[in-house]
């Protein structure tokens, strides 16, 4: 068993490591990744997440930790174990609600439609398809911008395929890679589909 003095050393070579930069970076990032493996099952008794989706989600949370510790935005007020749990644990949570909010994505689209009944039948319709234009013309030309890549595993990822699949379907390394990538990918888009954001704000 590891002492917690040699917890705490690895923990500390851990943050020097990812802080350094360099080449050299990778191999404290595989270290970190490794380092907290068991929270995935810790994951599946606690919220009751499929073994995927908690991976899923512990995938997530040490990209967000490994961000943070290069841009400093870790400091130290905590352990590394316990600041990648709790990054870990509302990772967990983020899953859950999206379930729930997918399971009441059909009452959503009804409080829209109220409310647009609300407009008169000119205004209403303007509306309706100024948003349904606008929301599909963008896409379609941000997905083309963002390369044959990136287009081809988020529209995996939208039809339901796992990072698994679209490992095998792409030839991408790994999961974890796909998974990478897909914030990657999620967060130019997100970037190219800002004009449209702040026109609905």
């Amino acid at each position: 068993m590891t002492s917690p003095q040699a917890y705490h050393d690895q923990e500390q070579k851990i943050l020097a490591g990812l802080q350094s930069g360099g080449p050299q970076r990778r191999i404290y990032e595989k270290q970190l990744y490794d380092h907290f493996h068991y929270l995935i099952g810790e994951g599946m008794r606690k919220y009751s997440l499929p073994a995927e989706e908690s991976a899923s989600a512990y995938s997530d949370a040490i990209i967000s930790v490994i961000d943070n510790i290069v841009h400093a935005r870790f400091e130290g007020r905590s352990s590394l174990k316990s600041y990648t749990y709790q990054i870990f644990l509302n990772k967990c949570v983020d899953i859950k609600r999206k379930t729930t909010t997918n399971k009441g994505r059909v009452h959503q689209t009804y409080s829209i439609d109220s409310l647009l009944t609300l407009l008169p039948d000119n205004a209403r319709n303007i509306v309706q398809q100024l948003i349904d234009n606008s929301n599909r013309s963008l896409l379609q030309k941000s997905l083309a911008d963002l390369g044959e890549k990136c287009k081809q595993l988020l529209l995996l990822f939208e039809d339901g395929y796992s990072d698994k699949e679209i490992a095998t379907e792409l030839q991408y390394n790994s999961a974890d890679v796909v998974k990478v990538s897909r914030r990657r990918c999620m967060e130019k888009l997100k970037e190219k589909m800002l004009p449209l954001n702040r026109f609905y704000e």
